[in-house]
């Protein structure tokens, strides 16, 4: 698959944030999928849904509106919640949500169109191996427990919020657990997917490495 960049790895890679930038070099569209499912989880909560109703958050996965911005922010029936996505209540309940196979289902076939139709760098937990495994550019950024909870710490100080440094590495442990271990599209790496490994490398070492493999390739 042509003009399509996929990045896998756990929360706090720096997947995100990397996708956004090598997006804006490449002048490609950037879409991060673990927000559609934060997107789901919000209207869940905003709808007082019952976690544990997976047909109601497949019902709810079906009738909402969820797209992206040329910015790559995320719009929920048009509303831009590229910020409340992130807040604690979100992070508490996006895993169950991402559990659900039918939400997946969902939104994997909603990711699947947006590359079709777009030049696109997609970054998630399951886009090399579920979403477009035929993709020509494939990554996997990964990091530490300690490294990522460190950045997560330091996100969340920068916006002059209150943070536990134990709270969050134990919330991101979580989270790995869950993510890996789910029936339903896991996380793990592709075997065809180049393994970045982030700890002791900037933001800028990255993107060169990456963008070195992906021309290296074309030519």
């Amino acid at each position: 698959m042509e003009n399509v960049v996929a990045i896998d790895g756990p929360g706090g890679a720096g997947k995100s944030t990397i996708a956004r930038l090598l997006a804006q070099k490449l002048n490609y569209l950037h879409l991060d999928t673990g927000a559609m499912y934060r997107a789901v989880t919000l209207a869940a909560l905003r709808e007082d849904i019952d976690f544990n109703q997976q047909e109601k958050l497949i019902e709810l996965a079906r009738k909402i509106d969820i797209s992206f911005d040329q910015k790559g922010e995320i719009l929920l029936d048009g509303e831009n919640v590229s910020e409340e996505i992130r807040k604690a209540e979100v992070n508490k309940h996006v895993s169950q949500t991402a559990a659900v196979k039918g939400v997946r289902d969902v939104l994997v076939k909603k990711q699947q169109q947006l590359a079709q139709n777009n030049k696109v760098v997609m970054d998630g937990r399951d886009i090399t191996t579920v979403v477009l495994p035929e993709a020509d550019h494939k990554f996997f950024l990964t990091a530490s427990l300690e490294e990522r909870a460190r950045r997560r710490y330091q996100e969340v100080r920068s916006k002059n919020k209150d943070a536990d440094f134990e709270k969050i590495k134990e919330s991101i442990a979580r989270r790995d657990k869950m993510d890996s271990e789910r029936e339903h599209s896991p996380l793990k790496k592709a075997e065809d997917a180049v393994l970045v490994d982030t700890i002791n490398l900037s933001i800028d070492e990255v993107l060169a490495k990456m963008i070195e493999i992906i021309e290296g390739e074309v030519q």
